[in-house]
């Protein structure tokens, strides 16, 4: 059992029909890919061709700051709003896809925007099937 999950169950009011299981999955997701986007952005400035890598860094940052929030506002239940949930998911799913796409050009060059594109695929999947399930 993970600490998400953890807190989940002892939250002291009725989550109500969400399902727990995906929830707890994307909120995993989304902060494992900003950490992941934050460093596969830190590793294309260490790069030596660190110019043909600024799409990457940006989107790396924006993906980033876009996946943590969604985490946070995850996170929280009490005064829960589906609409404002399934805009950041939505705008999570977008982000992760713009980033995924980036680093996997970049991925048979640079191992970390490998390992960045996947992170991002995992996040963007997990969006997705959430908002699937929000009434």
């Amino acid at each position: 059992m993970t600490h998400i999950t953890s807190m989940l169950e002892t939250y002291p009011k009725d989550l109500g029909d969400i399902d727990r299981a995906k929830l707890a999955e994307c909120i995993a997701a989304c902060f494992e890919c900003a950490q992941t986007c934050t460093a596969c952005g830190d590793a294309c400035l260490s790069e030596d061709m660190v110019s043909e890598l600024t799409k990457c860094i940006r989107t790396n940052a924006d993906c980033a700051d876009i996946c943590s929030t969604t985490g946070r506002i995850l996170s929280r239940h009490t005064g829960y709003d589906a609409n404002i949930t399934r805009a950041m998911l939505l705008a999570c799913e977008v982000a992760c896809k713009a980033c995924a796409e980036e680093c996997e050009q970049h991925a048979s060059m640079h191992e970390h925007c490998r390992i960045c594109a996947e992170a991002c695929r995992r996040c963007e999947t997990a969006c997705r099937e959430l908002a699937a399930t929000l009434g």
